[in-house]
């Protein structure tokens, strides 16, 4: 599926250049719309970037369903599935924080195929297909080689309805931050994802994903020789809401030190 990753990736890029027109280092050019929830809004950013990805991947691929976060969704006549993150990692952008991407993904049955991300300030663009591999602006990358727990870096995140559900994760991170080098919590899971891919990181988990969040840089991970399941060690972590990615070295020595879900 080459053109189907060199379109999207040019695309996710595209919409990156949408973002940069938006942001402000120093906080938010633009009208910010809640969600329902405090912590949870959108941009004019957020729908700017939406409207092309979804607009352009409508007219490439007329076939395809299309599901986005900000609500620029089709049906499709096929079985494929594209899933956009226009933004990912709001807050961050919000405040000038540079830590955020756009994140286009391809889903088919229920698996990923292939993804792109890119961090339009950061200059980065992570791309992959399952069972080809992945790159960070065009040279290989792969996962890292990190065996022990005690010497990985991981990465996680706190969903928006943390002080609504049980599944809270605060336990997690306070259980592995005690037996682990150390972890990241840097606000836009794409990225997390794409960085697992590249061996900046060894790992991630997060609770209260969705599959826009997760599609793109799950392909990217499993592309890039790693290993992605739900919680559980299962398949469910596009709609499941919870998610474990890591180099596979240290798979199931980090599952096992995660609380078992009690709402999810």
């Amino acid at each position: 599926m080459a053109e189907e990753l060199a379109f999207a990736t040019d695309l996710a890029r595209r919409a990156g250049e949408v973002l940069l027109s938006f942001y402000d280092p120093a906080g938010l050019r633009g009208h910010r719309t809640g969600k329902g929830r405090a912590r949870d809004f959108l941009t004019e950013a957020d729908r700017a970037s939406e409207t092309l990805v979804v607009e352009e991947l409508s007219r490439a691929f007329p076939d395809d369903a299309i599901v986005a976060e900000e609500g620029g969704s089709r049906p499709g006549n096929g079985r494929r599935t594209w899933y956009v993150d226009p933004l990912d990692g709001t807050v961050n952008f919000s405040r000038g924080h540079p830590f955020f991407a756009v994140s286009i993904g391809l889903v088919a049955g229920g698996v990923p195929l292939l993804g792109a991300v890119h961090a339009p300030v950061l200059g980065e663009t992570f791309a992959g297909e399952v069972g080809v591999g992945a790159v960070r602006n065009g040279e290989s990358i792969a996962v890292s080689g990190i065996r022990d727990l005690p010497e990985s870096l991981l990465a996680t995140g706190f969903a928006y309805v943390r002080n609504e559900s049980p599944d809270d994760n605060v336990d997690n991170f306070a259980r592995l931050i005690l037996k682990v080098l150390c972890i990241r919590r840097a606000g836009a899971a794409s990225l997390d994802l794409a960085y697992v891919a590249a061996g900046r990181l060894d790992g991630f988990w997060e609770l209260h994903l969705s599959a826009w969040d997760v599609a793109a840089g799950a392909a990217i991970v499993r592309a890039a020789g790693g290993t992605v399941t739900d919680l559980r060690g299962g398949e469910d972590f596009l709609t499941g809401r919870h998610i474990v990615a890591t180099n596979g070295r240290l798979h199931e020595d980090l599952r096992a030190n995660l609380c078992p879900l009690r709402s999810l």
